[in-house]
């Protein structure tokens, strides 16, 4: 069934190198969140459609683990080509599903085209060693090998860099691919695969299926075909996979929640501190999982940071993510809204004042406005629950230890920030702060060629850089004698 918007793609499966449509499959519609209209109907794989794009994983693994790791990289390379040259085409797509603005859209196709290139050059370079036998005439070779048949899972958040990740790295690595992308952006994905079918990806090696997100993965987890599992999303559904994962000792990695806090000290600079967080905090509507979440600010900072961080947010324009003057979009879903609702609710409830925001906007579409909240006490939801949307509680510190025990005592750990002009504290802060991540005078921190992980309940095991693509390798030792 075409698409209702001649701008967006035509929804299929990808199985074994066969562009499946709705036809009489299940369906679902996918809605653009800037106006609530039903952009097309997307179809769910169906039992035997899982059983076949498992079989046809597993048959093309056996031929693109022999493939020469120059060949992998060149299909990489071609791909991030052909997306490099439709960004503005994809961007439009990606937009119209997700909501952000059409510029981050357009800064998220360039960036997963960066991590397909990323993965080209790395794919040359699997490299092994020599371990110094203690015995004449032997020889110990340290090889590394793909893992398998790989199942991934991605939330619609990123709907391009996040299954970029994933499936430039197992290609890279000489693995097949299943990956079920959010029901809700479903053709950024798809536009990608594309691009790979066409540089010459052979079928089977990468096949994208949509369905009941429980239902697909059960099934996939199940079969032991599936070699590794990656996700990314909740950390409630992180932990459900990991176990059941573990039932098959499939190789996991897992990036879940996170709730990020900002620790501002006295000698930062301030305005450029505000000016920075501001973007960040409302980039993508705030649904980020490294978004700066919780502002720890020092007590002699407290007033300037807090105002010009409220003038900066109550200057911000919101709207459809296809009008360039927008510089927030949409959430991606009502449940968003929903929830902003409730933390907001919760907060008042708890004492804070809502200096900014704090109701949806506008007449249709799951628009939020960026809602800025002071004296929050610990025990309020926001600070305690990941908000995933446009809420900034601001909070006041005196010491370095104090700020530092707020910080690491929730169970997250992916992102954390500090701003100061002292390289004492800045080492200081980098050291104390339990996280995978830590960014200092920055929020830079998740580039293709960097590791991308948590620790405690955001996760284990990395995406991006060396270590992504280790994730999708084996290691096997060989004595020659």
């Amino acid at each position: 069934m075409p698409a209702a918007n001649s701008q967006y793609t035509e929804l299929t499966l990808l199985i074994d190198g066969q562009w499946l449509p709705v036809g009489s499959r299940k369906s679902e519609p996918v809605v653009n969140p800037a106006t609530g209209e039903t952009l097309a109907q997307l179809p769910h794989a169906s039992k035997a459609d899982l059983d076949t794009a498992l079989e046809a994983a597993h048959k093309a693994f056996k031929t693109w683990r022999a493939v020469a790791p120059t060949e992998r990289s060149r299909v990489l390379r071609a791909a991030a080509t052909t997306m490099r040259e439709r960004v503005n085409q994809i961007a439009t797509v990606l937009t119209l599903e997700e909501g952000k603005t059409l510029a981050e859209a357009k800064g998220e196709v360039l960036g997963a085209a960066e991590i397909f290139e990323w993965y080209a050059e790395e794919a040359r370079r699997t490299y092994g060693r020599v371990v110094p036998s203690r015995f004449s005439n032997t020889r110990h070779l340290i090889v590394k090998e793909p893992v398998g048949p790989v199942a991934a899972f991605a939330p619609w958040n990123f709907p391009a860099v996040t299954p970029a990740r994933k499936i430039a790295a197992a290609i890279a690595a000489g693995c097949s691919i299943i990956i079920k992308p959010s029901e809700e952006t479903p053709a950024t994905t798809l536009e990608m695969a594309k691009a790979l079918t066409e540089a010459g990806l052979p079928a089977g090696v990468l096949n994208v299926v949509f369905g009941v997100p429980s239902e697909v993965s059960t099934h996939l987890l199940a079969s032991p075909i599936i070699r590794k599992m990656s996700f990314t999303g909740s950390t409630v559904v992180g932990k459900q996979l990991a176990a059941m994962a573990a039932k098959g000792m499939q190789r996991v990695t897992v990036e879940l929640g996170g709730h990020a806090p900002v620790l501002v000290f006295d000698d930062a600079d301030i305005d450029a501190a505000a000016k920075m967080l501001v973007a960040g905090k409302f980039r993508n509507a705030g649904q980020v999982c490294v978004s700066p979440t919780r502002f720890f600010v020092q007590e002699n900072a407290y007033g300037k940071f807090s105002q010009r961080f409220i003038e900066l947010t109550q200057a911000m324009p919101i709207g459809n993510g296809m009008d360039g003057a927008s510089k927030m979009g949409p959430m991606a879903n009502p449940r968003r809204i929903q929830a902003m609702d409730k933390f907001v609710a919760d907060a008042k409830k708890s004492g804070a004042k809502i200096a900014t925001g704090g109701e949806p906007g506008g007449s249709k579409g799951f628009f939020w406005k960026p809602t800025v909240m002071t004296d929050v006490p610990p025990t309020a939801m926001v600070m305690n629950d990941e908000p995933f949307g446009p809420l900034a509680p601001i909070v006041p510190f005196k010491t370095f230890d104090e700020v530092i025990e707020q910080a690491n005592r929730l169970p997250y750990g992916l992102a954390s920030y500090a701003f100061t002009g002292s390289t004492k504290t800045a080492t200081a802060v980098s050291d104390a702060l339990e996280s995978g991540m830590v960014g200092v005078n920055t929020l830079m921190i998740s580039l293709p060629e960097t590791p991308f992980g948590g620790v405690k309940d955001s996760g284990y095991g990395s995406e991006g850089g060396s270590e992504g693509l280790d994730a999708y390798l084996l290691t096997k030792q060989i004595t020659l004698s």
